[in-house]
């Protein structure tokens, strides 16, 4: 696992994905034995949401919150995979949005809005800021993070990332979902705190590709 975290930090701050070689990451096999349960991602109850803005800007250097944004930064990473797991897909497409640290989105510009693509050997990773809270109803949403993600020919995923001890997992509708089409509980993960003293999380996607 420490190789993991290792190579993704280097990975973030050294290279683009696209110029990635084969030798900067481990095997598939040490990725899936560390990480991987090869449930499929599930879409998020809430879908797209009311803040979603088309063409979104390419990540540039991986960096989808701008050196100075306010915030808890945080460095999130994983692989994209077939339904079997049995093969990893590259160039897939993932369009990420999320409110700021103050739990609003930016709707009439780019900012924390952007798009990465997995490199030949299936990774992505981008570096961004802990969301924020904002109620939803009466209620507030946990701090989460939206995805649309499309392998090169197949159907779009449409989901949320949460992070676990949320306080508000418990009372958000779809956070909470726990079975079935939007069942959210292989999208709740850690964020844990490297030897840098950055806050690092891992997602594997699971999704229908070749």
């Amino acid at each position: 696992m420490k190789k993991n975290k290792d190579n993704r930090r280097q990975f973030l701050k050294n290279t683009s994905l696209s110029l990635l070689s084969v030798a900067v990451f481990p095997t598939m096999a040490e990725s899936k034995n560390s990480v991987l349960t090869c449930e499929q991602s599930t879409e998020d109850a809430y879908g797209q949401g009311p803040f979603y803005t088309a063409n979104a800007p390419t990540i540039q250097n991986n960096q989808l919150a701008d050196v100075n944004e306010v915030g808890t930064r945080i460095i999130i990473s994983g692989q994209v995979y077939n339904l079997e797991c049995s093969e990893v897909i590259p160039n897939t497409e993932i369009d990420i949005w999320h409110a700021n640290d103050l739990g609003s989105y930016d709707t009439s510009g780019f900012n924390l809005r952007g798009k990465t693509y997995s490199n030949a050997q299936g990774f992505y990773i981008f570096e961004t800021i802990k969301p924020g809270l904002y109620l939803n109803g009466s209620t507030y949403r946990p701090s989460h993070i939206h995805f649309k993600i499309t392998p090169p020919g197949f159907n779009t995923l449409i989901t949320q990332l949460y992070f676990e001890g949320d306080p508000y997992i418990p009372t958000d509708a779809a956070a909470s979902n726990t079975n079935g089409t939007f069942d959210a509980t292989d999208r709740i993960i850690p964020l844990i705190l490297n030897s840098n003293g950055e806050l690092e999380g891992v997602w594997d996607i699971i999704i229908n590709g070749n």
